[in-house]
């Protein structure tokens, strides 16, 4: 009978390998048979529009899901892709990152404020009387006087939704009421525009504020009827803020000059990137609505 040879010794080197060999067995083992909470679907929240018990989250716009690159939708992302218009979903002429930049700078301003006993609400009205101030001076022909003082109630305008989100008082109200004294205070600055126009007899400025103000009440009214449909278009060359901005050198150029062509050349430019708003947020709704399957 052969003798029975000695056992083999494990070294350091044949341990490691076990281990790595059962890492993997397991690894597969997992692989094979995953657990019962891996299989349940992540979006279990009832689909709005084919009432299913999950959402096809890149199909169907009123059940997306937001992605953690930029704010932006999956379904916003293939629009953008197929119509090419990749500033209606990521910003216009004021970039996003300007935008939270710009509201950063108003925060610590607004804490203040709600510290002192405002509410968002009275951030609002004390915003909207800002600008009624402005369009007093407007109308007058103070137009440097006016342009300091948009800038300042501008700047005041986005500090009811900044204290409102910092201290937790979002409410639907709050948001329809800004939108509406927004929309109050534009069409004030250009009746005061209009006025001043009609004083020096100047036609052609008066016209262009009528424009002005029209075609940018129709950017907001497309935003909204998007909205009513699911779509939510808030992009644009030419949103609200851009228009300020070119509202507010306008008069600043035309007062410290003296030229009132300036002012006219702004609303020319105002009327024109206004209509080129309008058209970009109607393609895009157009777009969105034909990737939810309904007819465009």
């Amino acid at each position: 009978m052969a003798p029975t040879p000695p056992p083999r010794r494990r070294t350091r080197h044949h341990r490691a390998l076990r281990s790595r060999v059962d890492l993997h067995a397991s690894n597969r083992h997992h692989r094979r048979r995953p657990r019962a909470d891996a299989l349940r679907p992540r979006h279990r929240r009832p689909c709005r529009l084919d009432r299913t018990s999950r959402c096809a989250t890149e199909r169907h716009t009123t059940c997306r899901r937001r992605s953690r690159r930029g704010g932006v939708t999956v379904a916003k992302r293939k629009i953008a892709k197929r119509t090419g218009s990749k500033r209606v979903t990521q910003g216009s002429l004021l970039t996003n990152n300007e935008r939270s930049r710009i509201k950063s700078i108003g925060e610590p301003i607004a804490l203040l404020l709600g510290r002192i006993g405002f509410s968002p609400d009275a951030l609002t009205l004390v915003g909207f009387g800002i600008v009624l101030v402005a369009t007093a001076q407007v109308a007058i022909g103070n137009w440097a006087i006016a342009a300091g003082i948009l800038i300042a109630g501008t700047l005041f305008d986005g500090l009811d939704g900044t204290l409102a989100r910092a201290t937790n008082r979002v409410t639907a109200f709050g948001a329809f009421f800004d939108s509406s004294l927004d929309r109050a205070a534009e069409a004030a600055i250009y009746a005061g525009i209009v006025y001043s126009a009609s004083v020096l007899g100047d036609t052609q400025m008066a016209t262009a504020a009528v424009l002005a103000l029209g075609i940018g009440s129709l950017v907001s009214y497309v935003r909204a009827r998007g909205e009513g449909l699911g779509v939510s278009a808030h992009g644009g060359i030419a949103q609200r803020a851009e228009r300020a901005i070119l509202l507010i050198v306008g008069l600043l150029a035309a007062g410290l000059s003296g030229e009132t062509n300036y002012l006219l050349y702004a609303l020319i430019i105002i009327v024109a990137l206004s209509a080129v708003t309008v058209l970009q947020r109607i393609l895009f709704i157009r777009a969105a609505l034909a990737t939810t399957g309904r007819r465009a």
